[in-house]
């Protein structure tokens, strides 16, 4: 078996990124290396190195324009070469709230057609006007190609916190191509009902009013996956916010995320 590389790319404003990184030594991987954006412009650095690229969560360039477009801009003008490189080896590329919004702005999100990079679907201000910081439960597709869902529970729990994580698309056929082509890779679900149209989520359920309720993306391949919720804060069992009236066997639901990724990649 190949050992696994990542890295976990810094920029200003990014403060999920320690957290990104434990989690991924927690699931197995190799190496996981720290690694600011200036070093890869700079030429100091190569990311045909690494197997998982990984985007975190936090206000990258203080969300000025909007939340992840400065980065976004940044990769596509100075990086767009390597990551292509990247890509079409078929590694993997994770995007966590502030990086999922970089990747749907970028167009390396969706991607209902395969190679055709226009922002079909963007991330937009919370509809309740605020700031969201709580726990949701997240249904997961089991119809999805991503990479980093499969063999995972039906549902999961992890933390949320955002002010623009309402999952809008360009048109109501992108949502379409969305839905039928299995890009939706996680909803947020009411746990409270069972049956009936899983994309009909209320508040605070769903916690930003996302259409069909969409927690996360990937593209055609699987490869490439974005989620507004944080799994990274949930890699151990004493996380959980009632950890302690809850069996000893209690499973910290954002581990399966990042130990996926690990045994695609070293496997591939």
């Amino acid at each position: 078996m190949s050992s696994v590389s990542v890295l976990v790319l810094r920029a200003a404003g990014i403060n999920c990124d320690f957290e990104s990184l434990h989690a991924f030594e927690t699931a197995g991987a190799d190496r996981v290396d720290h690694i600011h954006l200036n070093e890869f412009i700079g030429g100091r650095a190569i990311l045909d190195r690494y197997d998982i690229l990984v985007l975190s969560g936090g206000f990258s360039y203080g969300d000025d324009i909007s939340g992840g477009k400065v980065l976004a801009n940044e990769l596509v003008y100075r990086l767009m070469d390597q990551i292509d490189t990247f890509v079409g080896k078929g590694k993997l590329i994770l995007g966590i709230c502030n990086g999922f919004q970089v990747l749907m702005k970028m167009g390396l999100l969706p991607q209902t057609s395969p190679g055709e990079r226009s922002q079909e679907a963007t991330v937009f201000y919370n509809d309740s006007g605020k700031f969201e910081c709580r726990w949701v439960h997240l249904a997961i597709n089991e119809r999805s190609p991503c990479v980093f869902t499969q063999n995972m529970p039906d549902s999961i729990y992890v933390p949320v916190a955002n002010a623009e994580g309402k999952v809008v698309t360009r048109s109501a056929k992108v949502l379409c191509d969305l839905q039928v082509g299995g890009h939706v890779a996680l909803r947020y679900m009411d746990p409270t009902k069972t049956g009936g149209d899983s994309s009909d989520v209320a508040y605070p359920w769903s916690p930003n009013g996302s259409v069909a309720a969409i927690a996360g993306l990937c593209d055609t391949t699987g490869r490439i996956f974005g989620l507004m919720p944080h799994p990274e804060r949930f890699i151990h069992r004493t996380q959980h916010p009632s950890w302690t009236r809850r069996p000893d066997a209690l499973e910290p639901d954002g581990l399966y995320i990042f130990q996926n990724a690990v045994t695609y990649a070293r496997g591939s």
